[in-house]
C-alpha cells in the first residue's frame, strides 16, 4: 500500500510539474521578443508540444489563437483523475 501512495504522489508531482511547464509556455508566448534559442524555452517547448500537437489537430484549422493550451489545461486534471483511478483499480 505504501508503494501505491509513494506512486501516486510521483505521478501527482509529475503532473503538477507539467502544468507549470505549459503554463511557462503560454507566459512566455505572449512576448514576441523572447529569444526562441535560448535552452529553457527549446524546453519548455520540446516538453509540451508532443501533448499540444494532438490536440491541434484536433481543433479546426484558421485561428489566429491558438486553444490547444487551453483545451490542455482543462483535460489535465481529468486525466490526472482518470490514472489514479486505473492505478487504484489494479492496486
Amino acid at each position: 500500500m505504501i508503494v501505491l501512495y509513494i506512486l501516486i504522489s510521483v505521478i501527482d508531482r509529475l503532473f503538477d510539474i507539467f502544468y507549470y511547464i505549459l503554463l511557462a509556455r503560454v507566459l512566455i508566448s505572449w512576448f514576441p521578443n523572447i529569444d526562441r534559442t535560448h535552452p529553457i524555452v527549446i524546453f519548455l517547448y520540446r516538453t509540451t508540444e508532443p501533448v499540444l500537437q494532438p490536440v491541434r489537430r484536433i481543433l479546426p484549422p484558421g485561428s489566429m489563437i491558438d486553444f490547444s493550451p487551453l483545451i490542455v489545461f482543462l483535460l489535465l486534471p481529468i486525466v490526472k483523475r482518470f490514472v489514479f483511478q486505473l492505478l487504484l483499480l489494479f492496486a
